[in-house]
Parts: structure tokens; sequence; C-alpha cells
């Protein structure tokens, strides 16, 4: 028996119910009560959500559960310090603690996310970051498993958070099964973008949009340093920062992102061989594009390529 404690306080934002929903279908799937979900909240009762409706919950007390889930609300709100404490006093008493979108923020404040791999919605990443240095934030990425402690991105990333605890505790084949009834199209992995390389890079301006347009239109080449500058008109040095400070990455991870992207499109249209693919997209051979999916995705190419034909 999974025991699963959803924590929430007022205004909390209703869509991160969508992700027990994937604990309920589970049970449905394997015809037990494999997860029970208690609502929780520091003084229990009656808890208003940010929809305007309320839902009852139990008060935080010696009860200790396998999973703790902690909701988030639609904008940031300091943490009570009852909040804070039980966030304390249940990491080393659950075997996991999650939080999806926001309450990466209440992790944070209590001290969980020092010193480890965590993210949050992609618009709040930087605050995350810029308000707690110690959390190594990674802004674009579905959910991070980071020990025992569990962070996604925006709400619906929740369902993605969820359904890897089932595949987890219970197989990928329910897990699978769990998606196909949800009616998820896809079952994301865990380090897929939380948006598409091919659309992240905005630059502000004209000459820095040049380069991007010819890295996309000439992934199969080399596409260096100076290779790019040129297309920018600018010099190597004077391209590198203004790439930087106006896309947030540098010119070879950008690359390596389209680079990966674009693979990563080409498998699940299911065409091409893999030794194609990484021609196809400038990584030259099988190995290269392998290391640059397992930096972005922590998954092999052939992986991701067997989750897409499953989830088809």
């Amino acid at each position: 028996m999974h025991t699963i404690g959803f924590v929430v306080f007022p205004d909390f934002q209703v869509m991160g119910f969508a992700a027990l929903t994937a604990f309920e279908i589970a049970n449905l799937t394997v015809n037990e009560p494999v997860y029970t979900i208690s609502l929780l909240s520091e003084t229990g009762s009656m808890v208003r959500a940010s929809a305007g409706f309320n839902v009852e919950t139990e008060p935080f007390g010696k009860s200790t559960f396998d999973t703790v889930i902690f909701g988030a609300g639609t904008s940031l709100q300091p943490a009570t310090p009852g909040l804070l404490d039980f966030v304390q006093k249940s990491t080393p008493t659950s075997r996991r603690i999650a939080a999806p979108c926001l309450g990466a923020f209440t992790l944070a404040e209590a001290g969980i996310l020092d010193d480890r791999r965590a993210t949050t919605h992609w618009a709040f990443a930087r605050e995350l970051h810029n308000r707690f240095p110690r959390v190594k934030v990674e802004e674009d990425r579905i959910f991070i498993i980071d020990g025992p402690v569990w962070t996604s991105a925006g709400m619906t990333a929740g369902i993605d958070l969820a359904l890897a605890m089932v595949e987890k505790d219970l197989g990928a084949e329910v897990a699978l099964t769990v998606a196909r009834k949800l009616v998820v199209y896809h079952r994301r992995a865990g380090g897929q973008s939380q948006f598409s390389a091919l659309l992240e890079l905005d630059p502000k301006s004209d000459r820095i949009q040049k380069a991007v347009d010819f890295a996309k239109q000439n992934l199969k080449t080399d596409l260096s340093v100076e290779d790019l500058a040129d297309a920018a008109n600018l010099s190597p040095r004077q391209f590198s920062r203004a790439f930087r400070a106006e896309t947030g990455q540098s010119p070879a991870k950008a690359v390596e992102n389209l680079r990966v992207e674009t693979a990563r499109l080409l498998m699940e249209q299911g065409r091409l061989s893999m030794d194609m693919i990484a021609n196809e997209t400038g990584f030259a051979d099988r190995e290269r594009m392998r290391r640059a999916f397992l930096r972005a995705f922590g998954q092999p190419p052939q992986a991701m390529r067997r989750i897409s034909r499953l989830s088809a």
C-alpha cells in the first residue's frame, strides 16, 4: 500500500488534483487499492481553492506517508511556519516528497532543495534560482528526480510526475495503460524540455535571429561559433557574448538542443534509421547522438523511440 498525502493551502490551484487521478486510475488498472490519498492542510477542515470552492482536509499530525506532494498556487505566496515545519518533518519520514510547479518554492524555502537539482514552471525558474542560489535549477525540464525529492514544471507536468511514480512503483506497462486511460497523447520523459528547443530560442536582435535561422537550416554541418558569428556579421567574441545575453544559452548548447529536438521529432515519425537521423541532424554518428540524448533527456535515443512507439 502506497499512502499519499497531498498538501493544500488557501487559494491552492486545483489543477494539481489532475496528478492524483493517475493514482486513482492505477488502482483501477491493477484492480486493487495500491494507492490511498489523503488531503492535508495546516489547520484541517475546509480549505478554499483559487477556483472558489472548498475541499475538506485533514490537519498535519503525526501520521506519516509514503509520498507527500505539496500543491501550488497561481502566484508565489510565502509559506507559513507550520507548512515549512511539515516539509522538514516529512522529508526524513517519507520515501519521496514532490512539488509540482510553484510548489518547488515551498521546498526551497524549507531548505530541502539546497544542493539538489530541481525545476519549476519556466516563467518562475530564474526567480527560484535568484531567491535560492543553492538550488541547482534546470529551467526547461518536465520533471526532475534528485534522490527522494521530485519537482516538476507547470501544473500539467504534475501528471507526468505522477505517471513516473506509477511506473517506478508498478512498472512501465501499468504506467502506459494509465496514460492511455487518461488520454495523455505522449508520456513524456522527465528530461524532455518544457517547450520545444525549436521555439525556445527567441533572440531580441535581428543579427542573433539570423544566426539561429542559419543554425536551423544547416544542422547537418559543423556549425562552429565562427560560422554562426559570420551569419550574424559579428566577431566570434561579440557573437558569443550577445548570443548568451539574448537566449540564456551558449551557442554550442543551443545548437546541441536544436539537434536533439530535431532528432527526437524524426524518431517519433519513425521513418528513418538511427544512423540516418544522426547524420541528418549533424551528430555524424550514433554515439555522439546517444551522449547528447543522455545529457538532454537522461535516456538514450533507443529508449525514447520505444516509448514513442508504445505511446502511439
